[in-house]
Formats: C-alpha cells, structure tokens, sequence
C-alpha cells in the first residue's frame, strides 16, 4: 500500500482556495484537510445533514464522532477524522507555498494524425509525455471515422493507436463523417465503449456533414446524455475564397486568414446554434476564435441555448500578423480557425473575465516546419493545419492570465481540469481534489520562471509557437493515480496512462 501525504499546500478548486494537506493512498485521494499529520488532524465534512451543521464546511477535530441529523453516522463510518493508522507510513512531501491542482485535462488533441501524405511529429508517445510534464494528466483526442466505414471501426485503430502507449490518462471523441442508420445505431454502443462526445465538421470537403446531418446528429447523441462538439467554419466559403486568392496569385501563408476569414467562422456559429436551437439539444463548440463568435454564443444563452464554448492558447497569444513573418515563416502559425486580430483576442479575456468560456483545449496538431509545413510553400492550402501546444498550455493562461489580473486560481482549475471533467463525464473521478477521487495531482509552484523554447520542450515537433515567451509559475510535481510521474518539468515514470471510460455530460455548471 503507498500512502503520500502532501503537506502544507493550498488547496484549489473550481469554486475556493484553502489551505490544507492531501493524503494519497494507492490511488486515490484519501483526505483533504488541515493539518492531517497533527495530533487533532481535521478533515473537511461534506455532509450538510452535521447535526447542528448548516453548511459543508465544519471541521471534524481529533476523534470526533459525527452522527448524522438524518438518523446515521457519516457515510456509515461513524467516523470522519484520519487517524494515526491512516497516516502510518506515509511519505510526507513538503508543498508548502506551492498550489495543489486536479490534474489538468487537455480537450482537444490531434496525436498520430495523418493528414494527406503527412503525420504529426507527436504520436500518443511523445504527446502524452509532453502533456503529463507541462501538467496534464488527461487527454481527450479525436478519432475520426472513415467515410463508409463504422464508427466502430475508428475506434479500434486509435485504440491500437493508443493503448499501452500513453503517459497520461486518455479518452476520446468520435468525429462522425458519415451518416446513416446504421451510424446511428452505433452510438448506443459508443456509450457502452465509454464514449459521449462527439465532433462534426462544417468545414473541410473529406470531413464536413450537412445540417440535416448534424440535426439528427445532435438529438441522438443527446438522447445518450452525450455533447457534440462542432468545428465552426463554412466550408464552401473557404472553397471559394481559396479559389479566388489562387486566382490572384495570392499563393503565400498571408492568404490564409483570408479563405478563413472572422466572417467565415461567425457565421458557422450562427448556423451550428440555430441548428441546435431547432433540434432542442446543449452544444459544444471548439476552438471559438472571435468576437463576433461569442456574440452569437451569448444570444444562444439569453434564448435558454446550453452553449458550451471551447478555446486556445492560441486565441489569446497569437495575431493575424505571424502570417506576413518572412522566408515563410508565416507557415508555422497555420492552423485553423487562424490567428484572429488584438481586438478578438480582448474579446476572449473579457469572456473569461465575466465566466463565458468554460474550457481551454490546445487543439494539438504537431507538424514539423522543415519537412511537413514547407511542402505548401507554394500554395497556403496545402500548408499542414495544425500547431503543437499540449506541453504549455497551463504556464501560458497561469503566467498571462491568473498572474496578470485576468482570471483568478479558481477560474484557471475550472478553465483547464473541473469543467472539462464535467462536462465530459468523468467528475469526480477526475477535475477534483476530495476524497475517492483519482489521485490526479499538480502541484504548482507559482514562482518557478522561465522562457519557452523549442530546444528545451518533450514535444516532437521541430519548433513552438511561443518561442522566447517568458512564463513564471509551473508544475514542480504531477501525480498521476497516486504514483509521482513527473518532477520539474520532466517525466520521471512514464507509460503510466489508462483509457478513461466515461459517463453522461454533466452541464449543470452551464445551465442557465
């Protein structure tokens, strides 16, 4: 039996920041309360029934017996205290000054994708190795069904894909591009597989869906208690838009917010909520990028729409302006929707400020610039889409968002573990640090800095976006099912990761 007990730290959740110790035993959490190697160790009571309690948060001191004002002792224990057995043996770590996360969870990966005659640079091995160092203890990717193939099918491969591979825990999302009957029979199966969330696409001619489509997409999976996520972008706009700037000699990687301009995606938005509003089912949208996006999100809520948003790193740290860099280095910042203007990216912090966007994905998609990005050097469309992201995501929203004003501690755990977990059927087991649940870890030192750079990153990728930003804030310790597996921004047990078989949304944080 391995016990740890984290000593000292400060306790952060979705919605409190607290002091207190977190006992670990195998792999789960065992206890979370203030000063548990003491004589009087206390413990959080959850129980709102204390006999003469009113609310959640009394302290249990020393041996104290709780009797429940419904008739019973707590959770039939008698008991809610850790003892001296519980702590015998325990390895205590000192974390004192340090933050204590969930683990963060990663929405939105593309590892070992192959697009056209390209891979990613990162498979499931070096992805997960890269999320689980920058603090990641789970990722959900995308499998995608081949046209007149099963759902099935995807699902195996990127299981074969997958298992056995991962350093951090790993689930999936089933992007459908094919509809019928018979798909619709499989998602019934897609739920007992651990499946409830889907994608569809608008976009890209290989992959899109029509509206009909996506109408009798969104009642199914509903009917299953799952989400559909929706790449936003109105593809036969980028068709023409595409075909017009080649027809103009407009070949370079400036052209691409072009074919995707602000337009095209705000639009998709627009159409993709009225289908919803039609079919009577919540929404997720990925990667939202604009003002004008949000704008139609907020008109969806005051109608009663369930509208969850999705955005990225990206979003907020990189501008329409990366496309002009010379001798193609605009190519690097290909991905799609692109880059947007300052004034998008104001817009996404205010949203975060007033609580309007409820997870932060990377949308990871890793490929090399000196063999993959430049073989588009002729024409932007066939620049791979996709930059890498996985391995930073928490130091950039902690150093430019919580450091700078812009969301707090709480809004940061909800934004990168509690809402995702939710949201996407594995709360509590996952986005939470209280008892029984999955001894997922981060400890943060807020005062670690430092400079991103390629040469210093786990991800396979020949380059990162944010090369030379200067962070301040990072994990020291990632605990991932009790086990340490990550030390310092390096992995230091690695192949740890389990598929995550997961259960209805759960949108009760989004309900307006």
């Amino acid at each position: 039996m391995s016990k740890i007990l984290l000593k000292g730290g400060t306790v952060v959740s979705g919605s409190s920041v607290k002091k207190a110790d977190v006992l670990i035993e195998d792999e789960k959490i065992k206890a979370v309360g203030t000063d548990l190697s003491g004589e009087k160790g206390s413990k959080t009571c959850p129980c709102p029934y204390r006999e003469g309690s009113e609310t959640a948060s009394d302290q249990l001191v020393g041996s104290e017996y709780v009797k429940c004002n419904r008739g019973g002792d707590f959770n039939g224990t008698g008991k809610c205290h850790v003892t001296k057995e519980d702590l015998s043996g325990a390895e205590v770590i000192d974390v004192t000054g340090k933050l204590i996360f969930p683990g963060f969870i990663d929405t939105h990966t593309h590892f070992q994708m192959q697009a056209s005659d390209c891979v990613t640079a990162d498979d499931f091995d070096s992805g997960t190795r890269a999320a689980l160092a920058g603090g990641t203890t789970c990722i959900l990717d995308f499998t995608t069904q081949n046209k007149g193939k099963t759902l099935i099918a995807a699902l195996d491969h990127w299981h074969e894909m997958a298992d056995g591979h991962c350093s951090c825990d790993y689930s999936f999302h089933m992007s459908i591009t094919d509809w019928n009957p018979d798909i619709k029979s499989e998602i019934p199966v897609m739920t007992r597989e651990g499946v409830t969330s889907y994608k569809v696409y608008m976009a890209y001619p290989n992959l899109r869906i029509t509206d009909h489509e996506i109408f009798e997409i969104l009642q199914a999976v509903a009917q299953e208690g799952g989400i559909v996520g929706t790449h936003c972008e109105n593809g036969d706009l980028i068709v023409a838009l595409t075909a017009s700037l080649r027809a103009r000699g407009l070949t370079s990687p400036s052209a691409h917010p072009i074919a995707h301009s602000r337009e095209v995606e705000s639009e998709a938005v627009n159409r993709y909520l009225t289908i919803a509003h039609e079919a009577g089912t919540p929404v997720n949208i990925v990667h939202l990028s604009t003002k004008q996006s949000m704008d139609f999100v907020r008109m969806a809520r005051d109608k009663g729409q369930i509208v969850c948003v999705e955005t990225c790193p990206q979003y907020f740290f990189l501008d329409d302006s990366m496309y002009d860099l010379p001798d193609f280095e605009g190519a690097k910042y290909v991905f799609s929707p692109p880059a947007r203007k300052k004034e998008d990216q104001d817009a996404l912090w205010d949203a975060i400020r007033h609580g309007e966007i409820d997870t932060i994905g990377t949308d990871h998609c890793s490929f090399n610039f000196a063999t993959e990005k430049i073989l588009g050097i002729d024409d932007f469309a066939s620049i791979p889409n996709g930059i890498p992201g996985t391995e930073h995501r928490p130091v950039l929203m902690y150093t430019y968002g919580v450091l700078k004003g812009r969301m707090t501690n709480q809004a940061f755990c909800r934004l990168l573990s509690e809402n995702a977990a939710k949201q996407f059927g594995m709360y509590p087991q996952k986005g939470a640090i209280q008892e029984g649940s999955d001894a997922d870890i981060v400890v943060w030192d807020p005062n670690c800095a430092g400079v991103i750079t390629a040469e210093k990153q786990i991800q396979a990728v020949d380059y990162t976006p944010y090369e030379g930003m200067e962070i301040k804030g990072a994990p020291s310790l990632v605990f991932l099912h009790g086990q340490l597996a990550a030390k310092d921004g390096q992995v230091v047990r690695k192949g740890l990761g389990r598929y995550v078989s997961r259960k209805a949304a759960d949108l009760s944080f989004r309900k307006n």
